[in-house]
């Protein structure tokens, strides 16, 4: 197979880039049509044939970040959307508003640099908490032990000693290997394997890992098991710990091949960064006593046949849904008939007076119609390319006087 030389391959995304036959070797851009356009649908990957001027032509298809193709060469695409906004979007989602320990990390310009910054943010914090000591816990053990510690199983003793001078014990054990450091271990060890840091960083990220990984075994684990856990005075420094951890194994997919690349692909679904920040913003902005649901079922049929999920579904304070919220992370000059039909749908089905779908910049031609007697459609947006505080308050202002418009 041909080698491709070192080099990145830079990509905007919906922006098709082309590149020379002879500049991605046949066998690579096949996987990468595999693994990214027909299977998982993050890249357009077009072949070179007379259509595409014996070019290859690749267009990712709304999600950002890097795919190793090499130990040596990489492709990186980047936001339509400033990065100093892509952190904003990411801190609302994760909960890091107004986080101290962030500063001077919106400064970075490139999606790559923003996230060795996160990374090295991670392991310097995992390297102080190693210093100042772990977390412990006991964590109970069964095993066959020449002394009796803790309690004797005895019944395990009556059907299966064997003779020898063992005896069957549960017992307890002080001890770091526990969840919240195997999170640390597990997300430190992903990540230092990532080939675009610099050397700099790899040195640090890699002191980390082996750090965390000689106190927890690297068990591996999802971004959920970072959410909802348990803090106090004496871990209450793990919570942006894991609140990073979470961001890294969100967005780190599995490793595509075992030999020739040294990194896992990093990619984040824009459009579904797009509806959490939307939902997230909603919920810090919202009247007292108002509740965002985010991708609530929504049932079809006598007997509930078909279910589908809406983006956003805001409940007011009297618990009665006033609107349904659809996100469309896309450049166009109209809503889509197909758009249009889905959410009316999904207002119909939840009684909702309003129907409202929300795009990242300003649509041609804006809707505002009365469907029938009971629900209205609407098309609204949350401006990406500016300040994200004044895109959200034109964005909850119109918001409020379009629910205010009507009386549930």
């Amino acid at each position: 197979m041909d080698v491709l030389a070192p080099t990145t391959i830079e990509l905007t995304e919906y922006v098709p880039c082309e590149l020379p036959k002879e500049a991605l070797p046949f066998a690579l851009g096949e996987k990468l049509w595999r693994l990214y356009d027909a299977q998982g649908k993050q890249l357009s990957v077009e072949f070179p044939t007379p259509a595409t001027s014996h070019c290859w032509r690749l267009t990712a298809l709304g999600w950002v970040g890097f795919i190793p193709l090499t130990r040596s060469a990489h492709m990186v695409i980047s936001p339509k959307i400033p990065v100093a906004n892509l952190f904003a979007m990411w801190a609302h989602v994760y909960g890091w508003r107004g986080v101290r320990w962030l500063t001077g990390i919106t400064g970075v310009s490139s999606l790559p640099g923003f996230y060795e910054r996160l990374a090295l943010l991670l392991a310097n914090r995992v390297l102080v908490r190693g210093r100042q000591g772990w977390q412990r816990a006991y964590v109970a053990s069964d095993g066959w032990l020449p002394f009796v510690r803790g309690r004797l199983r005895t019944r395990e003793l009556m059907t299966n000693w064997s003779g020898n001078t063992a005896v069957p014990c549960r017992y307890h054990t002080f001890t770091t290997d526990i969840p919240d450091n195997q999170i640390l271990a597990y997300t430190l060890a992903l990540i230092s394997r990532n080939g675009r840091l610099s050397p700099a960083a790899q040195k640090t990220l890699r002191r980390a890992a082996h750090l965390a990984c000689q106190i927890a075994t690297p068990v591996p684990c999802t971004p959920e098991a970072c959410i909802g856990r348990s803090y106090n005075r004496l871990n209450e420094d793990y919570r942006p710990l894991h609140a990073l951890c979470r961001f890294f194994l969100t967005h780190t997919l599995p490793h595509h091949s075992p030999g020739s690349a040294g990194m896992s692909p990093f990619l984040v679904n824009m459009a579904r960064l797009f509806e959490q920040f939307v939902a997230a913003w909603l919920k810090v902005h919202l009247p007292a006593g108002w509740r965002v649901r985010v991708q609530e079922s929504v049932n079809f049929g006598v007997r509930d046949e078909l279910t589908f999920r809406a983006d956003v579904v805001l409940y007011d304070k009297n618990d009665r849904v006033r609107a349904i919220l659809d996100t469309k992370y896309k450049t166009a000059p109209r809503a889509e008939t197909a758009d249009v039909s889905q959410v009316i749908t999904y207002a119909k089905a939840k009684k909702a007076p309003h129907a409202i779908l929300i795009y990242p910049q300003p649509l041609a031609q804006p809707l505002r119609i009365q469907v029938d007697e009971s629900l209205q459609l609407h098309t609204l947006t949350f401006a990406l390319n500016n300040d994200l505080e004044t895109a959200g308050q034109q964005f909850g202002t119109s918001l409020l006087e379009i629910i205010a418009s009507t009386n549930a």
